[in-house]
C-alpha cells in the first residue's frame, strides 16, 4: 500500500528503534453511520420509487387518492428525495468510511469522541428535520439546499465539528505523510463549508421562513455555483477518497499511480468550482460566465478520467478476484460510472448540446448515471468490505451480494436508457420546425404523452435498485449477527518521527529537477507534511474560481439595466408565490425562456407585442429566490400571465383537477388550496424583510403598513373575475368565501408572471 510505503521512507532508521504506542480503534462510530448509511438510503430510494410511479401517469387515475395527497405530492416529495439520498445515503456513507479509514492511515484514535457521536446526533436530526419540514412544504426551492435557515444552522454546526475531528485527529497522527485519500477528505469538508454558507445567505422572514440575500441571475449564478459543486464536493471528492482507501484494500493491490493521484486532486480543487455556469446556458446569465463554465467543465474532463484510470488499474493483477468478489464488483462498476459520467458532464456542457439536453429528461439520466452507479456502487461495496470487519466475520451470503450486484445494474441500465430515450424525445419535438417555420408539436400535452413508456421504465429500474439495497441491508444484519462487533480494537504503532528541520525538507524540495510532473510532486511532498499548508494551499485552490465567478456578477448584477415597468409583487402575488415555492411547483416548470428559437416561439412570441420573447436580467431582479428551475415536465411559466390571459377561470380548474384542462396530464391536483384560507399574518413582516438590508426591495412604508389590506382587496378582485368566468361551469364549484382562500393567491401570481413586459421600454 502507498501509505505503507510512505510510513517506510519517513521511518526507515528510527521504526527499529521505537517503543510502540498501544492505543484503540473507535469502530462504534463507523460502525452506527454504516447502518445510517443503509437504513436511510432504503427509504430515500423508497421515496424516489414512489414519485418515479407518479411520473408515470397513474396518478391520474389511482394516484390522488393514494400517492398524491397533500404532503405525498410530486413538489413536495422530489426534494425529500433528493436530499434523502444525497445527505442521509450518501452523506452517512462518507462519514462511515472517513472514520474507519481515518484512524488506520493516521495510526491514531479519533481526536475527540464526544464530537464524533456530536456529529452522528446531530446529522440524524438534521435527517429528521428533513423529513418532516419538506413534505410539508418548508422549502427554500434552491436546488440541493432546500432546507431553511434553523437547519441550515445546525447544517453548518455539525459540518464544524467533523472537520475539527478530522483535523484533530490528523495533528494527533502517528504517520508524518498524509495518505492520498486524506486529501480528499480535506477537500470535502473546505470545499462544503464555503459552498454552504455562501449559498446560505439568508435574511429570515419568521422561524422557518428566509429570503435569499441573492436575487435574479446572482441568485442563479450562486445556486448553481453550489449546485455544480455540491456534486463535486458531496458525490465526488468524497467518494474518490473512499475509492483510493477501500478499492485497494479490498483489490490487495497499491494504487496504481501516486503521481497521478497528485495531478488528479490538485487538478479537481482547483478546477471543478469554475465549472457551474454551465447549467445556465441560453439564459440571462451573462455570457462571459456562461463561457467560463463550459471552458473549464471540457478541461474537467482530463484529471475526472485521470482518476478513473487510476482506480481502474489498481486492479491489475487482481481481474481474477473480481470474478468472485462482489466487493469488487461494485467497485469496478462504480468507477467505470465515473468514468461515463465524468465524460457526458463536459460534453453536455457543450452550447449546442446543452440547448438539447438541458431542461429534458436526459439530464436526470446523467444524474442518476452517477448518483446510483458511481456513488451507490463505493457505497454498497465499502458497507459489503467493512461491516465483516467491524464484526470480525466473513459476509453471511457472497450468492445474495452478487444478486444485488446484478439486480442494481439491470435496475440503473434501464432507468437510465429510459431517461435517455425520453430526453431524446423531448428534444426532438420540442424543437421541430415544420415547413412553413412553424412549431411542429405546439401542444405540450402531445410531447408529455410520447413519455408513458420510459416513465414507466424508470420506475421499474428504480424498484429493481430499491429491491437490491434491501437484499444488502438483509445480508449485513444476518453478517453482523453471525460475528461479534469490535467496538473498541486494540493496536500498537511507532510514535510520530522526528520532523526533519523545515529548511532542510524545503531545500530538498527546491533541489528535485525534472519535468513539470516531477516538480509538482515534490510541491505536493513538501505541502502534505504539513497540515495546515496543505489546508491552506487546497482553500485558496477553491476560493479563486468562486471568486471569480461570483464576485463580477454581483457588481455585474448590480448595474443591471432597469426595466421600467418591472416592479415588486404585490402582496397577495408575494403569497402566492410562498405557495408557489411551498408546493415546489419549480420542480416541474421552468420560468426562463432561453434565447433559443423554439422557446421564443413557444413561450413568447406570439404574446409579447415587439417585446423579446426571451427572459433579461432586469425581469427578475425582485425575485428571492430565483425560479428558473431546471426541469420542464410542464411547460415554462415565464410569459403565464400574457399566454392565458384570455382563458379567464383557467387556472382554478387546472389546479383543482388537471384533467379538466389538460387531457393525460400527469400533474397532481390541488384541491388543498380550495380548503385553507390565506395566512396573510406574517406578510407585513415578509415584506419588511424584503424592503429591509441587503433587499432593499421598493416597498413603501404604506405598502408594507396596509400588507393585509392591499391583499384582500387584489383577493376580492381576482375572485370576482374567477366567479364570472365560472359562473355555470357544471364541472366545479365555486365557495362563497372563493377571496379568502390560498387558490386565488396562487392565480394572482401565475397570472402576474410576464405581463411587466406588455410594453417596449
Amino acid at each position: 500500500m502507498a501509505e505503507a510505503a510512505s510510513d517506510a521512507a519517513v521511518h526507515h532508521e528510527e521504526d527499529h528503534k521505537a517503543v510502540l504506542d498501544t492505543f484503540s480503534y473507535d469502530n462504534r462510530l463507523p460502525m452506527w453511520f454504516a447502518w445510517a448509511t443503509i437504513i436511510w438510503g432504503i427509504v430515500g430510494m423508497l421515496v424516489g420509487v414512489i414519485i418515479a410511479v407518479q411520473m408515470t401517469g397513474l396518478g391520474s387515475t389511482w394516484g390522488p387518492k393514494v400517492l398524491n395527497q397533500e404532503w405525498l405530492g410530486f413538489g413536495r416529495l422530489r426534494p425529500l428525495h433528493t436530499n434523502a439520498v444525497i445527505f442521509a445515503f450518501t452523506g452517512n456513507a462518507i462519514f462511515a468510511g472517513v472514520y474507519y479509514a481515518l484512524q488506520r492511515l493516521l495510526k491514531a484514535r479519533l481526536w475527540c469522541d464526544g464530537l464524533g457521536w456530536f456529529h452522528f446526533w446531530g446529522w440524524q436530526l438534521i435527517i429528521v428535520a428533513a423529513a418532516v419540514t419538506l413534505p410539508l412544504g418548508i422549502s427554500t426551492s434552491k436546488e440541493y439546499a432546500e432546507l431553511e435557515w434553523p437547519i441550515d444552522i445546525a447544517i453548518a454546526a455539525v459540518w464544524v465539528a467533523f472537520g475539527a475531528n478530522m483535523i484533530g485527529t490528523i495533528f494527533k497522527r502517528r504517520e508524518r505523510h498524509l495518505y492520498v485519500a486524506i486529501w480528499f477528505f480535506l477537500a470535502t469538508f473546505l470545499g462544503i463549508a464555503m459552498l454552504h454558507i455562501v449559498n446560505s445567505l439568508a435574511v429570515p422572514a419568521g422561524i422557518l421562513k428566509s429570503y435569499s440575500v441573492f436575487a435574479g441571475q446572482q441568485d442563479a449564478l450562486v445556486q448553481w455555483w453550489y449546485g455544480h459543486n455540491a456534486v463535486a464536493f458531496f458525490l465526488t471528492t468524497p467518494i474518490l477518497g473512499l475509492m483510493y482507501y477501500y478499492l485497494p484494500k479490498a483489490a490487495g493491490r497499491p494504487v496504481f499511480s501516486y503521481r497521478l493521484s497528485i495531478v488528479h486532486f490538485w487538478s479537481l480543487v482547483f478546477i471543478y468550482i469554475w465549472a457551474g455556469p454551465h447549467h445556465l446556458l441560453h439564459t440571462s446569465l451573462p455570457v462571459w460566465a456562461q463561457a467560463v463554465g463550459t471552458v473549464f467543465s471540457i478541461i474537467l474532463w482530463a484529471p475526472s478520467w485521470g482518476g478513473m484510470v487510476n482506480g481502474l488499474l489498481t486492479l491489475r493483477g487482481a481481474f481474477d478476484k473480481v470474478r468472485t468478489d462482489p466487493v469488487l464488483k461494485f467497485y469496478v462498476l462504480s468507477v467505470t460510472f465515473y468514468g461515463m459520467s465524468t465524460f457526458e458532464g463536459p460534453m453536455m456542457s457543450l452550447r449546442e448540446v446543452n440547448a438539447l439536453t438541458h431542461n429534458t429528461d436526459w439530464t436526470i439520466g446523467h444524474v442518476h448515471a452517477g448518483a446510483l452507479g458511481w456513488v451507490g456502487f463505493m457505497c454498497f461495496g465499502m458497507l459489503y468490505w467493512m461491516i465483516p470487519k467491524l464484526y470480525r466475520t466473513k459476509l453471511k451470503s457472497v450468492p445474495m451480494a452478487d444478486l444485488h450486484f446484478w439486480m442494481a445494474s439491470l435496475g440503473i441500465v434501464l432507468y437510465v436508457i429510459s431517461m435517455y430515450a425520453a430526453g431524446a424525445i423531448q428534444a426532438a419535438m420540442w424543437f421541430k420546425f415544420d415547413a412553413s417555420g412553424i412549431l411542429a408539436y405546439p401542444d405540450w400535452m402531445a410531447i408529455l404523452r410520447e413519455l408513458v413508456w420510459p416513465y414507466i421504465g424508470r420506475a421499474v429500474g428504480g424498484l429493481l435498485y430499491l429491491t437490491g439495497a434491501v437484499l444488502c441491508l438483509w445480508n449485513l444484519i444476518a453478517t453482523a449477527k453471525q460475528g461479534q462487533p469490535v467496538e473498541d480494537e486494540t493496536v500498537q504503532a511507532p510514535p510520530l518521527a522526528r520532523e526533519k528541520p523545515v529548511h532542510q525538507v524545503v531545500g530538498e524540495a527546491a533541489a528535485v529537477k525534472g519535468n513539470v510532473f516531477d516538480r509538482m510532486t515534490a510541491f505536493h511532498s513538501l505541502v502534505e507534511r504539513w497540515p495546515f499548508a496543505l489546508i491552506i494551499t487546497a482553500s485558496i485552490s477553491l476560493v479563486i474560481g468562486g471568486a471569480f465567478e461570483i464576485i463580477p456578477n454581483l457588481v455585474q448584477g448590480s448595474l443591471t439595466p432597469r426595466i421600467e415597468t418591472v416592479k415588486p409583487y404585490t402582496p397577495l402575488e408575494l403569497h402566492g408565490r410562498d405557495l408557489y415555492i411551498r408546493e415546489g411547483c419549480n420542480s416541474c416548470h421552468t420560468q426562463m425562456v432561453r434565447t433559443l428559437r423554439a422557446d421564443t416561439a413557444r413561450f413568447g412570441d406570439a404574446h409579447m407585442g415587439g417585446v423579446p420573447a426571451y427572459t433579461r436580467a432586469g425581469e427578475d431582479i425582485y425575485d428571492r429566490p430565483f425560479l428558473w428551475g431546471s426541469k420542464r415536465t410542464g411547460p415554462d411559466l415565464d410569459r403565464e400571465g400574457l399566454i392565458k390571459n384570455n382563458l379567464p377561470g383557467w387556472h382554478y380548474r387546472h389546479m383543482l383537477d388537471p384533467q379538466l384542462t389538460s387531457a393525460g396530464s400527469i400533474m397532481p391536483g390541488y384541491p388543498h388550496l380550495y380548503d385553507y384560507a390565506s395566512d396573510l399574518s406574517d406578510l407585513q413582516a415578509r415584506m419588511s424583510t424584503l424592503a429591509g438590508a441587503p433587499m432593499y426591495t421598493p416597498y413603501s412604508e404604506a405598502e408594507i403598513t396596509n400588507a393585509e389590506a392591499l391583499a384582500a382587496e387584489q383577493a376580492a378582485e381576482v375572485a370576482g373575475r374567477l366567479r364570472k368566468a365560472l359562473s355555470g361551469n357544471a364541472e366545479v364549484t365555486v365557495p362563497d368565501d372563493l377571496e379568502d382562500k390560498e387558490i386565488v393567491a396562487m392565480i394572482a401570481y401565475l397570472e402576474r408572471l410576464g405581463t411587466d413586459l406588455t410594453r417596449e421600454d
